[in-house]
């Protein structure tokens, strides 16, 4: 079972995965940012990213006449953000952007500074949106909210608030937000980062807000970015019939090299097996089995396209992203000749999957 499992998660030939890869950026988690030029857009990226303007100006990329696109991370990005020009400019009709954004948008962010009321290009393009598109998540952000007194905060949020609701209803969350306060730091940031994980699951996983208390979890975090674009690439893959049984594994085996060169551990059959050795005897079992189950459902007419579909891709994330985050932590301890726990192995996998296959967008599907 264990050399099944090598050949499977550690295959020795390379297969071509530039077809998983390219599929994997079509379709990468986005957020679409609607708001008038000066609302925030840019600053809400550089927020979520912890990069700088300057970095954020330089990643931006023609995907339109007049919009743009930002992959982060930009050489193996899990997620984009999608910037509309300033709506309201002079001479600028938004109408062949929206009906080609509205194609790729998976949620909308609308950035409102509180103190503006007059928003009709906005609200135009969001009663469009809202007729033509099938964007079910909207975001209001009412950014530079504590540059106004409190009493009259509190009636422009309200103002605004009913303006977006006249015209999309009232299936929408909204935050007040503060991007430069003078400590330096974002008002009501964690209301900000849970709002947005509800709607894009990924982008809990993206922000590292809520600490680390061991230097291995420390360590992790500069390479989970990494791990999330493998398991995003498994994950897409998983969703074109035939292809996961020989992409995920492969996806999967570059990911153990290349994370076991970031932690200066040689990569070889020892590893592999010490490895999998602390994940428990039933593991190969259970991975190989899945994953054979996976790929012949996608194989029943219909159901197999869509909810198969679905639910293997799902689990690719979820079983990829697990499987990174405990060989971080095996090579972690491994690189300074420590032994780790297998019941400790066990408990991180579990949790990691179950966390890696909600954040995959697809779980509730």
């Amino acid at each position: 079972m264990f050399e099944q499992l090598k050949d499977s998660i550690n295959p020795g030939k390379n297969p071509d995965l530039t077809h998983a890869h390219e599929f994997q950026r079509k379709h990468l988690p986005t957020l679409w940012l609607l708001g008038k030029t000066g609302a925030g857009k840019s600053t809400f990226i550089q927020v979520l990213t912890g990069l700088s303007s300057i970095e954020v100006g330089n990643g931006f990329a023609p995907c339109t006449r007049t919009a743009e696109a930002y992959n982060f991370p930009r050489e193996k990005p899990v997620m984009r953000f999608l910037d509309t020009r300033g709506l309201g400019e002079a001479d600028y009709d938004p109408e062949a952007d929206l009906e080609e954004i509205g194609k790729l948008g998976h949620a909308l962010v609308v950035v409102m500074k509180a103190d503006e009321p007059e928003q009709s290009a906005v609200l135009a393009a969001l009663s469009r949106i809202r007729k033509k598109n099938k964007i079910s998540h909207l975001l209001l952000i009412h950014s530079a909210v504590l540059l106004s007194e409190e009493k009259d905060r509190k009636r422009q949020i309200t103002f605004n608030e009913h303006q977006v609701e006249a015209v999309w209803g009232e299936n929408f969350s909204a935050v007040a937000v503060d991007f430069e306060t003078e400590d330096g730091s974002v008002y009501n940031y964690g209301v900000l980062v849970d709002t947005l994980e509800a709607m894009l699951p990924v982008i809990g996983m993206i922000v590292d807000s809520k600490g680390h208390t061991t230097v291995e979890e420390r360590n992790f975090a500069t390479v989970k970015n990494e791990v999330l674009w493998y398991a995003g690439s498994a994950s897409a893959s998983d969703l074109i019939p035939a292809v996961g049984l020989v992409s995920v594994p492969a996806i999967q085996a570059k990911m153990l090299h290349s994370l076991a060169n970031q932690y200066g551990v040689e990569w070889d059959n020892s590893a592999f097996r010490e490895l999998i050795g602390t994940l428990g005897s039933s593991f190969a079992l259970r991975y190989g089995v899945k994953l054979g189950v996976r790929e012949l459902v996608k194989f029943i007419p219909v159901y197999g396209q869509t909810v198969g579909a679905v639910a293997a891709a799902a689990m690719s994330f979820g079983t990829t992203y697990g499987l990174g985050r405990v060989t971080c932590y095996y090579l972690y301890y491994k690189s300074k000749g420590e032994a780790v726990s297998e019941q400790a192995m066990q408990d991180l996998y579990k949790e990691a999957f179950k966390k890696g296959k909600a954040a995959s967008g697809y779980e509730k599907n």
